[in-house]
């Protein structure tokens, strides 16, 4: 199967590499082209258009930075440029409200939906073990099947389109949750003299440790943050979580982390990695 792969940003780079790397035909587009010249190493092409990239392609795969851009860039004709019985991989973190609208999109185009965001940063996108969370009919499943082992460890099937997008914000309120509080206790210790790394000694190995932690903990203390999941990005998710929750739910720890998020990016930190609110917290 031919597989277009539209955006090679930091995710998207990576899972398009494995999957040429996997056998499958990969024509690739970027809105910045140089991002996915590398992957001419692995075999694949790179398309000047996007619906040059699709043009007869059984596989549609989208992995770019929002709903709106998704919109706009797979509604230039994208749909129906695919091989007949091509199928529509939407694996881009883009929230419920754009979930509905690519869906209604793809519906208009008569072109099977699945909604598969992943769960990873980098690293896993890297060696292949992301988490797919895979929902749509399932013989659209199973035809993407080829990529979801590709790009991934793991694959969870969770039945309409819609419910994979419903898992990663759920997931996602429990990472930037995460790091919003280890941020905060980072701040803390160092406003209190106290080493951080006392802290990560404290934790260690008890119940309320986890690898995340001290991976973020360790980025804060040295204020290294290369870039495995961006703040302007986790800012956009936090969005999405909060609209998600509507009234139904009081995520007050979300709406702080959202105001760190927003606090790190208009202080010049938006393409760093989201462990860069330690900056908004430590004042």
């Amino acid at each position: 199967m031919t597989v277009a792969f539209l955006g090679t940003g930091l995710m998207g780079l990576p899972m398009a590499a494995n999957i040429a790397d996997a056998g499958m035909p990969v024509r690739a587009w970027n809105r910045t082209a140089d991002k996915a010249r590398p992957l001419t190493e692995h075999g694949a092409a790179v398309a000047a258009t996007p619906a040059e990239a699709a043009d007869g392609a059984d596989l549609l795969v989208t992995m770019l930075s929002d709903g709106p851009t998704v919109e706009d860039v797979v509604d230039a004709g994208v749909l129906r440029a695919l091989a007949p019985g091509g199928v529509w991989l939407q694996m881009s973190t883009v929230g419920l409200e754009y979930t509905e609208r690519l869906a209604a999109l793809a519906a208009d185009a008569g072109v099977p939906f699945v909604d598969a965001p992943v769960l990873g940063t980098t690293a896993p996108a890297r060696t292949g073990s992301l988490v797919v969370l895979a929902s749509g009919p399932e013989e659209a499943l199973d035809r993407g099947d080829p990529v979801f082992a590709a790009v991934g460890g793991r694959t969870l099937r969770l039945g309409e389109a819609g419910g994979g997008t419903r898992l990663k914000l759920v997931v996602n309120s429990w990472v930037l949750a995460i790091t919003q509080g280890t941020a905060e206790s980072v701040a803390l210790a160092e406003t209190l003299g106290v080493d951080p790394h006392l802290f990560l000694q404290a934790i260690a190995g008890g119940p309320t440790d986890s690898p995340y932690t001290h991976v973020k903990a360790e980025a804060m203390m040295s204020r290294a943050f290369p870039p495995s999941f961006p703040a302007k990005l986790a800012a956009k998710d936090a969005r999405l979580v909060l609209d998600a929750a509507g009234d139904g739910a009081d995520l007050g720890g979300m709406r702080a982390a959202l105001d760190h998020l927003d606090t790190t990016v208009r202080l010049g930190y938006g393409d760093d990695d989201m462990a860069a609110m330690y900056y908004a917290c430590r004042r």
